[in-house]
């Protein structure tokens, strides 16, 4: 494929998801948001492939894939032009429940082919204390309110009783919806976007181009690796406290390095503790994929090519 389409592809990719950002700056009601910018933008597909993401706060992003593919899991066959999507349970891809997901489906004709995302923290999502966190929480349950995959727009039409209904759940429902509507617009700033570029380039075109720059970040990727030396390396972090008695909570890593792949074992870490410090997969695979990139070229485009290694 000529690389120059390639390259436009790739770097408009990056700006779609920029403007994303932009549009949710500027229209976030919360300090968190439109000062602290606790959110971050990304496109996958619906395998949920990480095509492209912004340089937000990277362990948003790493968990994305794994909301994304729950999504399209649970709605396949019911993702229509106009719907969109909510998440925030850590055990279907998201982060904490704090983090609450938009997603937009973008069509290829009457096929959908992609999310435009928006994961962005609240400022207080329900449970047991004011806020965001609790950290005397013993379950998830008391956090906050646990959303699963769930439409709140369908064809185009919010679903009101179930905006009531989270709304009703947290603190500040003028806040919540006001930066919920942020999110929903970045979205759709995404989906405005992608849908140009298909138009300008062609579906066939763009998609071949997507495609090649997956693979191109995958070979940029493994080059870096490779130049590392093999071998089965240990590390150890410590927390020193869980808050309920439980001291030098032990994280270990065994990392495997053989020509260009890498293999990360997190299964000799502490077990789970009666506390909120604890991760679920999609987190905690997230917070690997941000030690990668650090690693590697920061030229090379984080994306599913990326983490193939």
């Amino acid at each position: 494929m000529d690389p120059v389409v390639v390259s436009v592809v790739q770097h408009r990719l990056l700006a779609i998801v920029e403007e994303m950002g932009e549009a949710m700056l500027r229209t976030a009601y919360s300090q968190i948001l439109n000062s602290s910018r606790d959110f971050s933008t990304a496109l996958c597909d619906l395998d949920g492939r990480l095509i492209a993401q912004a340089e937000h706060v990277p362990i948003h992003v790493g968990a994305l894939p794994f909301a994304a593919r729950a999504m399209t899991e649970f709605f396949r066959g019911d993702i229509h032009p106009g719907d969109v999507f909510l998440l925030n349970d850590p055990y279907h891809g998201g982060n904490h429940l704090p983090d609450l997901t938009a997603f937009v489906p973008v069509f290829e004709g009457d096929t959908p082919r992609f999310w435009s995302i928006n994961r962005a923290h609240q400022s207080d999502i329900g449970g047991a204390t004011h806020g965001a966190y609790n950290a005397s929480a013993t379950d998830i349950w008391q956090e906050g309110i646990r959303i699963t995959p769930l439409k709140l727009y369908d064809r185009g039409e919010v679903r009101r009783d179930v905006m009531q209904m989270i709304a009703t759940n947290v603190r500040h429902p003028r806040d919540f919806r006001g930066d919920l509507a942020a999110m929903i617009g970045s979205a759709h700033v995404g989906e405005r976007r992608l849908l140009a570029l298909a138009a300008e380039f062609g579906w066939e075109t763009a998609n071949a181009a997507i495609e090649a720059v997956l693979d191109g970040a995958e070979r940029q990727t493994r080059a870096v690796i490779a130049e590392w030396a093999d071998g089965v390396y240990h590390g150890e972090a410590l927390l020193d406290d869980d808050g309920r008695g439980n001291e030098d909570i032990h994280i270990r890593a065994t990392v495997t390095k053989s020509g260009s792949n890498l293999k990360i074992d997190l299964s000799d870490s502490h077990e789970q503790v009666t506390s909120f410090i604890n991760s679920s997969y999609p987190n905690t695979y997230s917070a690997v994929v941000v030690a990668l990139s650090y690693l590697i070229d920061p030229d090379t485009p984080k994306n599913d090519g990326t983490f193939r290694p």
